[in-house]
């Protein structure tokens, strides 16, 4: 068991305020260093650099060090040079009491690592990206995947974590689409709340425990509206927006305990969100009485001089605002001379180093002996199985033409067919990882190729077609299957170019999505469309499509071409098996679409929830959508009956009861999924929103009630008797065949 830790002494932490020095404090808003440049790895163990000491003694100790364990092609870390996992720990506590030592009252540092689908360390776990996470629609099994993380960032010695759960998916263009959870606020708030409580424990109990980590959630707010889908621009929304898609997380994620949130490089209607105090203060402290920290973006108050003139004034209205440390930034060092020009600022200061201190308390940084962290409750084999489930229960079936799957394996002994694999990611490890990824070890590389001979097991001829595309029709003119293993790739290579934040550089790296990487064009990369097209002429075999990605590209051609399409986003180094599991029937298709795909790329962006449909609207593509919102099939699905709403006694909550049978001789799983479409406002109503959401399981020629107790303000749009919702199940938006629905007006 987890040694505890003590709640934070208020009243000891403003003691030890009046005693910090105005540089001391300024010390603890800072975040200045790449934690990797103050580690070196040496013949016989690991030491800090001159880097580290010379900013420590500069401070009189260190607010936060972002980084130390990480490695990864920016860093330029990999088992050669970084971190191994079995020296994680002590390389923590090097860091920590060389830090105490120059500090008059002992205070240590933060330790903040990014961990956005598992620890970016040499062994952490990883899991599935986001979208993956979305697309399982299991906030349970999320929750215990950002367990399993917390846990073996806790071991490390690692207090923070940085993790993306804000952004939504508002434009496919935008190369960090991977990192959102899909397009819906509630989706995305539900998979929120599971990663703090799952991180930090209900109530922070976890932290309280000696357990977990704390989280910092990221990016706040409305990074994913940036205009044109270009990263970090501005969202171009009005403040109904901003309040009904891109807070609903946010508050999630506070009123769960998050310990930190970070504020997002776009601007809101000019105003840059690092430099908000209507979203810092006055929304996230007054109404939302958040009591955590707020971080900065990498370099983003830095950014800010190209608006306020200089790095001293951008420092000060970011501290005003509600920033309270800094990441990377030269412009927080200069709130020393920001002081003298204006004392007025003290305040200020002493305000975001209570912040800072408070945090540093849950984790026993205050205290003279730190209690170490203890083992962790996950094993890094227990990791590797919730990663597997994740990703098994995050692929989307898009089509499945005359029943083309499951594949059917031959007995063995038998004739043995020939099965040709195609496609840029056929054999491709790294492409199944997503962006903010360390390097795997070897035994942890596995591509779709590899799982499928695995499978096979000798029983059919497997064979990759690696010619170049004038000679693949030979290759595949007499196979009875095809597979095509297209998508891109968030892989950095140590040869690519890096911004100063880390971002991939334009025409700097092979990555076709990732951050960094914004593109025009939502084809599949290097002529796949056409690689279908060729094989779909060249073979009479069947034609499957497995397509891995980190946005959501026109799969218009792809579809047309294939007798099956499988859309597996990035599913983690432990996707290739449970994808193949799913082409040869062992697995069902269990993922439904967190996002609306497009049919056409001059249809972007086009959402389940917009007010406005864009059906018909463009004379060149009438029909915009290709999959819906929820949208999935199944080998075996459940079949639904009858929706039911009615109001509950004594106020205008809702009780939805959705009614599913199975007609199968076998269990079969699904999500229910209820829509609404709201009316009786004064805004123009949105054409359908996700009111709830469950994953069920219906037994084998049974049926199943699946009940929803709504709030009234979730149900109507109005607290008038005009209000009237039309309630749905299913998949949502063109495309859908309309299924049970029901009426339900306010009273």
């Amino acid at each position: 068991m987890s040694c505890s830790m003590p709640r934070p002494d208020l009243d000891a932490i403003e003691k030890l305020l009046t005693r910090l020095s105005l540089r001391e404090k300024v010390g603890q808003l800072n975040q200045r260093l790449y934690g990797w440049d103050c580690v070196r790895r040496t013949a016989v163990g690991y030491e800090l650099t001159e880097a580290f000491h010379v900013e420590a003694e500069r401070w009189g100790g260190i607010g936060a060090l972002y980084g130390a364990l990480r490695a990864d092609a920016w860093s330029g870390r990999d088992w050669r040079t970084g971190v191994v996992p079995e020296a994680r720990a002590e390389v923590a506590a090097m860091i920590v009491d060389a830090t105490r030592t120059h500090s008059r009252h002992g205070i240590g540092p933060l330790l903040v690592e990014e961990a956005p689908h598992g620890h970016q360390a040499l062994g952490g776990p990883s899991f599935p990206v986001n979208l993956n996470v979305g697309s399982s629609w299991d906030p349970q099994l999320y929750a215990e995947c950002s367990a399993a993380v917390a846990d073996g960032l806790r071991a490390a010695g690692i207090h923070l974590a940085l993790v993306s759960s804000l952004d939504l998916l508002r434009d496919p263009r935008w190369g960090r689409s991977e990192e959102c959870f899909g397009e819906d606020p509630l989706l995305s708030a539900e998979l929120t709340t599971a990663l703090v409580t799952g991180m930090q424990g209900a109530n922070r109990s976890r932290l309280h425990a000696g357990a977990g980590a704390g989280v910092v959630l990221k990016h706040f707010a409305a990074q994913g509206e940036g205009v044109g889908g270009r990263n970090g621009q501005s969202a171009i929304i009005g403040p109904r927006d901003l309040a009904e898609l891109h807070l609903p997380a946010a508050r999630a994620g506070v009123a769960a305990g998050a310990l930190g949130v970070m504020a997002a490089y776009n601007d809101v209607d000019g105003v840059p969100c690092c430099s908000s105090p209507a979203l810092l203060t006055g929304l996230l402290r007054d109404d939302w009485a958040f009591d955590g920290l707020v971080m900065a973006d990498g370099k983003a108050i830095d950014r800010l001089a190209l608006m306020t003139g200089s790095l001293r004034r951008a420092a000060e209205v970011a501290l005003r605002a509600g920033v309270d440390l800094s990441l990377w930034d030269t412009a927080f060092t200069l709130l020393e001379e920001a002081v003298e020009q204006d004392p007025r600022l003290l305040s200020a200061i002493d305000r975001a180093c209570r912040r800072v201190l408070t945090v540093k308390a849950h984790f026993g940084l205050l205290d003279a002996l730190m209690a170490r962290p203890e083992p962790v409750n996950h094993s890094p084999a227990q990791a590797i199985e919730l990663s597997r489930r994740m990703a098994a229960r995050s692929l989307i079936l898009l089509a499945n033409d005359a029943a083309a799957l499951p594949l059917r394996l031959p007995v063995a002994g038998g004739p043995r067919p020939r099965w040709v694999v195609v496609g840029p990611n056929a054999d491709s490890t790294t492409a199944m990882l997503g962006d903010y990824v360390p390097p795997l070890r070897p035994q942890d590389q596995l591509s779709v190729l590899d799982a499928l001979r695995a499978a096979a097991g000798g029983r059919v001829d497997v064979v990759h077609a690696t010619e170049r595309s004038d000679d693949i029709a030979g290759a595949v003119a007499s196979a009875d299957l095809v597979l095509c293993v297209l998508g891109g790739t968030s892989h950095r290579t140590y040869a690519d170019e890096f911004a100063d934040n880390g971002a991939a550089l334009s025409g700097g790296t092979v990555a076709t999505s990732g951050e960094g990487v914004d593109v025009a064009d939502l084809a599949l990369p290097g002529e796949q469309d056409q690689l279908v097209r060729l094989v779909r002429r060249a073979t009479r075999g069947t034609v499957v499509s497995v397509v891995i990605a980190g946005r959501p590209h026109v799969l218009t051609g792809v579809l047309e071409a294939s007798d099956a399409t499988l859309l597996a986003w990035y599913p983690g180094p432990y996707g290739a098996p449970e994808i193949v599991r799913v082409l040869v029937g062992d697995a069902e298709p269990a993922g439904r679409l967190p996002v609306t795909l497009p049919a056409s790329a001059g249809a972007v962006p086009v959402r389940y929830n917009d007010r406005q449909s864009a059906v018909a609207v463009y004379a060149d593509a009438p029909e915009p959508v290709l999959r819906p919102f929820g949208f999935g099939l199944s080998y075996r699905a459940p079949t639904i009956l009858a929706v039911r709403a009615e109001h509950l006694p004594g106020d205008d909550d809702v009780r939805v009861e959705v009614d599913v049978a199975n007609p199968h001789d076998a269990d079969v799983a699904d999500v229910v999924k209820i829509f609404g479409h709201r009316t009786g406002g004064d805004t123009w109503p949105r054409e359908c929103e996700l009111l709830g959401f469950r994953r069920v399981s219906v037994p084998a020629r049974d049926s199943v009630t699946v009940p929803f107790d709504l709030a009234g303000g979730r149900v109507f749009a109005d607290t008038g008797p005009q209000a009237v919702t039309t309630i749905s199940v299913g998949a949502s938006g063109p495309g859908t065949t309309p299924g049970p629905a029901c009426i339900v007006r306010r009273r």
